[in-house]
């Protein structure tokens, strides 16, 4: 990956310009002064202009990831901040949130602070997210308030699921009075058991203990139902099953402070890709039957699913090439969520304007950003992608420390081309130093 410093005056030509919040896709030019939306316009007169000419390819918002893990402090070894921030820009993200089950876990306004700190000279902005129980032990909250203070923008225990309502109930109640939305693991851990894969026809032909969908859905039914009466903000992380998206549904309805999100791997694959055992598609919850499958997609486009997040999960080789029952769950995936979403929902009457939508816009809605990135005076955060790029993802498309990726080999489609990001102008060209991190001049 490539960056130079912007100009004081930078054009961007020949561009087709999606803007999500004006719902505007039009052909058009962006000038920058001094790495901030100057004026967007179909045509610019801008003398003295240093130009990019990007040949109709789309100008869009940078993406927002809400949900991501960036394994700092603690397991440098996965991924820091640094390199977290390398395969945002790679996947064409200019915004992340970063999950707070790190070691030790980002439980204090200290260890916030801390994030916030060391993103500063960061390519990304980078926003924690704070744990919502001392050491993520589901008893005691956490100092949610100080932590809302140093810049926490939400609370989760994630990947650890509040199994004690009562917690729930509290921490959604002090969350709504800091105005920041709670995001639960959603899992009963009970009905989980010892499970490895969604609990099915799969899990039976490859003799692998199942994960019941119900242990995702009742947990959705009883968050949603203490959010009810607490009145606070609840986010439903990862969605992957049908009856999970039944609830949410009916939340909705009632016009209750509910959204949600599905990863670009759960609107992908389904349990019979386990049918390799590649543990790469190991994940928490489990990917689920077809039919569950193409009902995300179907929520997605009716906006019961407000947003795409990644949950990108960077993990060792050794932790992923283990026997599966003993293989760590995750996989990695900012690199390649615009392929794997387009490529997906482009057959499915998605326009690119609801995609970008749902990688942009919505996200920042959900954690209370700012949603309108192309108004005068704003610092630019832009992306500019090649919608109709067909590839295969490589590993030299990696930027991440970790490996564990099923997408590898898999035909993509729409390829990031460019992002401009605190006054840097990024370019993607796939290429990485012998020791395996990413190339930057």
């Amino acid at each position: 990956m490539q960056s130079q410093s912007l100009p004081k005056l930078f054009l961007i030509t020949n561009a087709r310009i999606i803007d999500p919040v004006g719902q505007r896709d039009f052909r058009g030019e962006i000038l920058l002064k001094n790495g901030r939306i100057e004026t967007v316009q179909e045509k610019i007169d801008a003398a003295g202009a240093e130009e990019l000419d990007v040949q109709g390819k789309v100008v869009t918002h940078g993406f927002c990831d809400i949900h991501s893990h960036f394994r700092e402090p603690g397991r440098e070894d996965k991924e820091t901040l640094a390199s977290g921030s390398q395969a945002a820009l790679a996947g064409g993200f200019t915004t992340v949130c970063v999950m707070p089950n790190t070691d030790p876990p980002l439980d204090t306004p200290e260890s916030i602070r801390f994030i916030i700190e060391k993103a500063n000279a960061l390519p990304v902005s980078i926003h924690p997210i704070g744990a919502i129980t001392v050491n993520q032990e589901g008893k005691e909250l956490a100092e949610m308030g100080a932590m809302a203070r140093e810049g926490a923008v939400a609370f989760s225990d994630d990947g650890i699921p509040l199994m004690d309502s009562g917690v729930m109930r509290r921490a959604l109640e002090y969350a709504s009075l800091l105005d920041v939305p709670i995001m639960n693991h959603a899992e009963d851990l009970t009905l989980k058991g010892d499970g490895q894969m969604n609990e099915g026809e799969w899990s039976t032909k490859l003799g692998l203990a199942g994960v019941p969908d119900v242990s995702e859905s009742s947990m959705v039914s009883r968050d949603i139902q203490i959010c009810e009466f607490t009145r606070g903000k609840l986010h439903v992380l990862h969605v992957s099953s049908q009856k999970s998206l039944d609830a949410i549904r009916r939340a909705k309805k009632h016009q209750l402070n509910v959204t949600a999100e599905v990863t670009p791997h759960h609107l992908y694959f389904s349990d019979a890709a386990l049918s390799s055992y590649d543990t790469n598609l190991k994940v928490a919850p489990p990917l689920r039957t077809e039919k569950d499958r193409q009902s995300l997609v179907e929520a997605l486009k009716d906006n019961i699913i407000d947003c795409i997040a990644t949950d990108h999960a960077p993990h060792s080789v050794e932790e992923k090439e283990a026997p599966f029952d003993w293989a760590a769950w995750g996989m990695i995936g900012l690199e390649s969520a615009l392929g794997a979403v387009w490529k997906i929902l482009a057959p499915s009457s998605f326009s690119l304007m609801e995609v970008v939508e749902k990688l942009t816009v919505n996200p920042r809605r959900v954690m209370g950003f700012d949603q309108d990135l192309l108004k005068k005076g704003k610092q630019a955060e832009l992306v500019i992608f090649d919608p109709d790029s067909e590839w295969v993802f490589c590993k030299e498309h990696i930027y991440s420390k970790s490996r564990n990726s099923p997408f590898l080999g898999e035909t993509l489609k729409g390829r990031i081309l460019n992002v401009i990001s605190k006054r840097r102008l990024f370019t993607l060209t796939g290429l990485r130093r012998s020791d395996g991190q990413s190339r930057e001049t």
